[in-house]
């Protein structure tokens, strides 16, 4: 049994109030831990602690902060299996991506390793007589973060190594339901000496953001989750004068034009839509097709969709684990049937709601790739973040008809286009009303080096995340104007005159 702890001060801290919710195993449906809920009191004593811990943390030299950046690193290489373990015992990815996910922040934290070149400030000499103009970026104060259940890993690299390296400390609150990854690097925190304090992990309910956004000892929130909830935090955030990135939900959508690769796509459909068992916000769930090729790449997905084995995820043999919870699992079978309900011509052409299981596996929280086709744009299924592998196909006349429908949705994250024309490409980079396109990928998540965050309801708040807007959203700019005053000059002169024009700038 795993007991998840909250994290304050650099020390495990044990919920006094004592009440707790239960951690499962997706994969089997069996109970393996608890997760304390923290009371009004713990929200306090992270806020006050991370407070505290700020205003010797802001001073600490910039090297010295990027040496703990760098154990980080070098452990979690080292860690690098017992953190994926981790990811597919509770959160249930499956072992081959949590591996991959654990690779990506490393490469994350290797980037946020490059602050001290990217921190650097500016100088304008000479803006005026014996003026210079100056911007610093320095840290803010007090960050909190609340993360997903479906990336423990790729969130904490988002947020902790970018604010912690620019001067700032940090309140986290993981999942519920997949907390043990940053259980695991709170040990690594204890290991590399981290200053007690820099950063603090609660877990509860959503109650704790709450906390945040009128305490003035908070500078900003950050957010992975949905769309709703997002909104919910930029309203909080905007009341609060609070600096904001919050990442919200999605609907994404696999365009298949005349010209592309046929095995090119159904490689990365698969990967796309059924990669984490459908619950990423750049997954695929909506493949538009244009006439000539729809049938064709509509039987090339069932036949490959049939060949996905769905499975325990610590088993190597497997590609696709389960969902994160029974009721995420019901959810994904509940919307085949409003799909289908709904009418105008959809056909259930893959059932993966009831799929082939081992034993030890029967109470787990299973669906397998399931495909409707022929979805109009009124069905709910093509509007709504399902979060599962539920795939709906349309078909669309040419590349403005698919622009057109990425413009009605009320997301705006990812799109991605199957082509190997140099004319669709970069009319659908222009024209996709996304944040990150694709081209000829089925996932396109931007490398650590280039910000990630999508438009519209996908995005709220003032920056994307990682890369440079990582760096920035964790700092401010200070300008200094500085007049330097030659000691030895003759004094006097005309300066106690009224002049007839006054600058409102120094002069």
């Amino acid at each position: 049994m795993i007991q998840i702890r909250n994290f304050i001060n650099g020390q495990w801290q044990e919920e006094t109030g004592g009440k707790t919710v239960p951690l499962y195993n997706p994969s089997t449906g069996e109970t393996i831990g608890s997760v304390p809920v923290s009371n009004m009191e713990t929200c306090e004593s992270a806020i006050a602690t991370a407070a505290e811990a700020y205003k010797t943390w802001r001073l600490v030299p910039i090297a010295k902060r990027m040496t703990y950046i760098h154990k980080i690193r070098e452990c979690m290489i080292r860690d690098l299996e017992k953190l994926a373990q981790g990811i597919a015992l509770d959160q249930a990815k499956h072992i081959s991506e949590a591996r991959g996910e654990v690779q990506r922040v490393i490469e994350i934290v290797e980037m946020a390793c490059s602050i001290p070149a990217l921190i650097q400030g500016e100088t304008l000499d000479q803006i005026a007589g014996s003026i210079t103009g100056k911007v610093t970026k320095q840290s803010l104060g007090v960050f909190g973060g609340v993360a997903p259940f479906n990336f423990p890993a790729l969130v904490f690299g988002w947020f902790i190594p970018f604010a912690i390296g620019t001067g700032n400390t940090f309140i986290y609150k993981p999942s519920t339901q997949s907390p043990y990854f940053m259980q695991l690097m709170c040990e690594i925190f204890m290991e590399i000496g981290l200053p007690g304090g820099v950063v603090n992990v609660i877990h509860g309910s959503r109650d704790i953001p709450g906390t945040w956004y009128e305490d003035p000892r908070i500078a900003g929130v950050c957010l992975v989750g949905s769309t709703p909830t997002a909104k919910k935090m930029a309203e909080g955030c905007a009341r609060g004068a609070k600096r904001s990135m919050l990442l919200g939900g999605a609907k994404n959508m696999l365009v298949v034009m005349e010209d592309a690769d046929i095995d090119v796509f159904i490689e990365n459909y698969i990967n796309s839509c059924y990669g984490s068992a459908g619950q990423r916000c750049l997954a695929g769930s909506i493949v538009a097709i244009v006439p000539e090729l729809y049938d064709t790449v509509l039987e090339r997905m069932i036949e490959a969709a049939k060949k996905v084995k769905v499975g325990d995820a610590l088993d190597p043999d497997v590609y696709m684990g389960p969902l994160i919870s029974r009721s995420a699992a019901d959810k994904v079978k509940e919307y085949v049937d409003i799909a289908l309900n709904h009418g105008h011509g959809c056909e259930l052409v893959l059932d993966g709601r009831n799929p082939e299981l081992p034993e030890k596996n029967k109470n787990g929280y299973f669906v397998g790739p399931t495909i409707i086709k022929d979805v109009t744009p009124c069905n709910p299924l093509f509007t709504t973040e399902v979060f599962g592998p539920l795939v709906a196909t349309i078909k669309i006349a040419d590349i403005d008809d698919a622009l057109e429908l990425i413009r009605q949705s009320e997301f705006g994250n990812g799109a991605c286009i199957f082509t190997q024309s140099q004319f669709y490409a970069e009319k659908f980079s222009r024209d996709a009303d996304v944040g990150m396109v694709g081209v000829n990928v089925g996932i396109c998540a931007p490398h650590p080096y280039i910000p990630f965050g999508g438009i519209k309801g996908s995005l709220l708040g003032t920056n994307k995340a990682q890369g440079k807007d990582g760096i920035d959203f964790f700092t401010q700019n200070k300008v200094t104007t500085i007049r330097t005053v030659d000691p030895n000059a003759k004094k006097g002169g005309d300066a106690a005159k009224p002049k007839s024009v006054r600058s409102c700038v120094a002069s």
